[in-house]
C-alpha cells in the first residue's frame, strides 16, 4: 500500500482505566486489514503502567505497543501472538503538527478507547489542549466517524450534558458496558465485547464476540474459545479462526 492509498483509523487512548479495551480494539483493527494512526496521552501512559506495568515511550512505541497488545485482560504477557504493527504510525500526543491535527489528513474517523471524562469534555467544548482532542474536533468538522467509549462510573451532571453534546455532534457515544448474553467465560471475553462493539460502531468486521441470534440461553452455551483466538492474533497455542 502506498502512502497516498493508505486511509487510517485513529485510535486515541486517555487516562481512563481501562487500558486492555484499547489493546483488544487494536488488535481488531489490525485483524481486519486495517491502517491505524495512534495517539497515546499522557495520562494514559500512567494508567497503562499501572495496570500492565508497561512504560510506553515515544522513542520505543513499537516495542512498547507490541508487548500490550501481546499482553491478555488478566495480564498474562504473551497471550497473543501480535502481527502487521507495519500498518501502525504513531504520533506523540503534543505534537499538534501531525498529520491526524489537519483536516486535509485522511483519515476513516477515529475511536476513542477508553474515553476519560476529562477527555469527553475536552472534546465537547473544542479544547483542542493535545493532539488527541484536536484530532477528535476534526474528526467531528470533517464529518468523519468518532466514537467515544467513555469509561467512568458514576456520571455527573456536568459529564452527561458533555456527552449529550457529542452525540448532538455526530458522534457514537459508546460506554465501556460489557454484556453476558454472548456467553463470557473469561474476562479476556468482556473486554471483547465493548472491543467488538466499538469495532461494530465504525462498522469494522470482527469475530469477537457471538451475536445476539433471537434465542434464549446463549449466555449459558460454550463459546468455543472463539473470541480469545481472534482480534489481531490468537492466543498462543490456539488455532485461528473461530
Amino acid at each position: 500500500m502506498t502512502e497516498a492509498e493508505r486511509i487510517p483509523w485513529v485510535v486515541g487512548v486517555s487516562g481512563a482505566s481501562g487500558t486492555p479495551y484499547a489493546a483488544a480494539v487494536l488488535r481488531g483493527l489490525l485483524a481486519a486489514g486495517e491502517s491505524v494512526d495512534l495517539v497515546v496521552s499522557r495520562a494514559s501512559r500512567l494508567t497503562l503502567l499501572d495496570e500492565t506495568g508497561i512504560a510506553y515511550r515515544d522513542a520505543h512505541w513499537r516495542e512498547d505497543l507490541a508487548e500490550w497488545l501481546a499482553r491478555g485482560a488478566d495480564g498474562k504477557p504473551g497471550t497473543f501472538r501480535v502481527e502487521r504493527l507495519d500498518d501502525v504510525r504513531h504520533w506523540a500526543a503534543g505534537d499538534l503538527a501531525a498529520g491526524p491535527s489537519s483536516g486535509s489528513y485522511r483519515t476513516k474517523g477515529m475511536l476513542i478507547v477508553p474515553a476519560s471524562t476529562a477527555c469527553v469534555a475536552g472534546v465537547a467544548l473544542g479544547l483542542s489542549k493535545d493532539l488527541l482532542q484536536r484530532t477528535a474536533s476534526v474528526t467531528l468538522k470533517e464529518s468523519r466517524r468518532l466514537v467515544v467509549a467513555v469509561r467512568e462510573t458514576p456520571l455527573n451532571g456536568q459529564t452527561l450534558k458533555h456527552l449529550v453534546s457529542l452525540d448532538e455532534a455526530g458522534a457514537v457515544v459508546l460506554p465501556a458496558s460489557p454484556a453476558f448474553y454472548a456467553g463470557a467465560t473469561h474476562i479476556q471475553d468482556l473486554v471483547d465485547f465493548v472491543a467488538g462493539r466499538v469495532l461494530d460502531a465504525a462498522g469494522v468486521p470482527h469475530g469477537l464476540y457471538r451475536r445476539w441470534e433471537g434465542e434464549l440461553g446463549g449466555g449459558s452455551r460454550e463459546t468455543g474459545g472463539g473470541s480469545r483466538e481472534l482480534g489481531g492474533g490468537s492466543r498462543e497455542g490456539e488455532p485461528r479462526g473461530g
